[in-house]
């Protein structure tokens, strides 16, 4: 194997889980071992394996994450330090708000 351990991302080491789930016919803590042999400590946790496995056997095929709901990220740009520069000297009464 060329690649790293390191190399596999969430995506595909949920689809090795479906795919030992569903093809092989193992239980989570065979396929947490297989998992924790090949990957060492890469490995997902027994509990997520138990997780998506459970997932799957609910008819939740998708390996990718879930959109969630709650607050965006928060990205600082120079344009955007710029923007509220303009706002501060155009309008006295707002205040920059320091957190």
């Amino acid at each position: 194997m060329s690649g790293d351990a390191r190399d596999f991302n969430n995506i595909e080491k949920r689809t090795v889980i479906k795919f030992f789930f569903f093809l092989q016919g193992k239980a989570p803590k065979e396929i947490h071992a297989i998992l924790r042999e090949t990957l060492g400590e890469h490995a997902p946790s027994c509990g997520a394996v138990k997780n998506w496995v459970a997932q799957f056997k609910r008819s939740y095929f998708s390996t990718c994450d879930a959109p969630r709901p709650g607050r965006p990220k928060s990205v600082t740009t120079p344009e955007t330090i710029d923007q509220i520069h303009e706002l501060l000297l155009e309008d006295r009464w707002i205040s920059p708000k320091n957190q």
